[in-house]
C-alpha cells in the first residue's frame, strides 16, 4: 500500500495493474484499507504527502499562497525523492523556478522504499534553465580511497559521470579482504588492531570499524 501510494498509484489504478492472486487481495486491501481511514477521518504517514498533492492539484487559491510562501526551496539528498515528492516539490516550484537541489545519483540506495533514481538523473529534462555544479572534491578521505571507489562505481548504468578528487593525498593503499563467515571476518579485523596496538606504534583511538547495523558489532565485540 505504502508502495503504491508513494507512486501515486490508486486502489482503482492498482486493480487494473494486477497479474496475480496475491496482488488481487492487496488490491482488495488497499480499497479497504483506504474506505476505514475515510470512515474514520484519518491519514496514514503517505497520506500527508498524496493528500497535499491532490489538494494542490485541485485548488489553484491554495497552490498559489504556499508558492508565494515558498519562494525558494532547497531539497537534500534529492536522489531519494519518490514520485510524490517530486510532483509536491515540481508543483510548489512550477511558479518561481527558484529550486535547489543537491544530491548524488551514486548514492541511490532506496529504492525499496519507493525512491526514483530518475528524478535527479532527469533533472535538466524537468528544469530546462537549470545549472548543474558538480561536487567532486571530496575532503574526507585520501585518493587511494576515491580511486577504488570510482573505479568501483564507474560500472553502473545510468548515472552521471563524476571523478572524485582530493587534496589530501594519496594515503595508504587500500586493502580487501573476502571472508567465508563473519566470524572469520572478525577475527582478522581483531588480529589486525591487536597486532597494531601490540607493537606500540598505535592506539585503539586510531581505529574505525565500519558496520551497516547495530547487530553487526556483536561478533568484532567478542573477539
Amino acid at each position: 500500500i505504502s508502495s503504491n501510494k508513494n507512486a501515486m498509484v490508486t486502489p482503482d489504478a492498482f486493480e487494473k495493474m494486477t497479474g496475480s492472486i496475491a496482488e488481487d487481495l492487496c488490491a482488495k486491501v488497499y480499497r479497504e484499507y483506504e474506505r476505514m481511514l475515510a470512515m474514520n477521518n484519518a491519514l496514514d504517514f503517505d497520506d500527508l504527502l498524496c493528500k497535499t498533492v491532490e489538494l494542490f492539484e485541485t485548488c489553484e487559491e491554495v497552490l498559489a499562497y504556499y508558492q508565494e510562501r515558498f519562494r525558494y526551496i532547497l531539497i537534500d539528498e534529492y536522489q531519494d525523492t519518490n514520485a510524490v515528492q517530486f510532483r509536491l516539490v515540481h508543483l510548489l516550484a512550477a511558479k518561481y523556478r527558484n529550486l535547489c537541489a543537491v544530491g548524488d545519483d551514486d548514492q541511490s540506495i532506496y529504492k525499496f522504499r519507493g525512491a526514483d533514481i530518475g528524478n535527479i538523473l532527469n533533472f535538466e529534462k524537468y528544469f530546462p534553465e537549470s545549472k548543474v555544479i558538480r561536487l567532486e572534491q571530496n575532503y574526507r578521505s585520501t585518493q587511494s580511497i576515491l580511486n577504488v571507489a570510482n573505479e568501483v562505481i564507474r560500472h553502473n548504468t545510468g548515472r552521471k559521470g563524476k571523478t572524485l578528487w582530493t587534496a589530501n593525498g594519496d594515503g595508504a593503499r587500500v586493502r580487501f579482504r573476502e571472508f567465508q563467515s563473519g566470524y572469520e571476518e572478525g577475527e582478522y579485523i581483531a588480529g589486525v588492531i591487536g597486532n597494531q596496538t601490540g607493537s606500540g606504534r598505535l592506539r585503539y583511538g586510531d581505529f574505525a570499524i565500519l558496520y551497516r547495523t547495530n547487530a553487526q558489532s556483536r561478533i568484532f565485540e567478542e573477539k
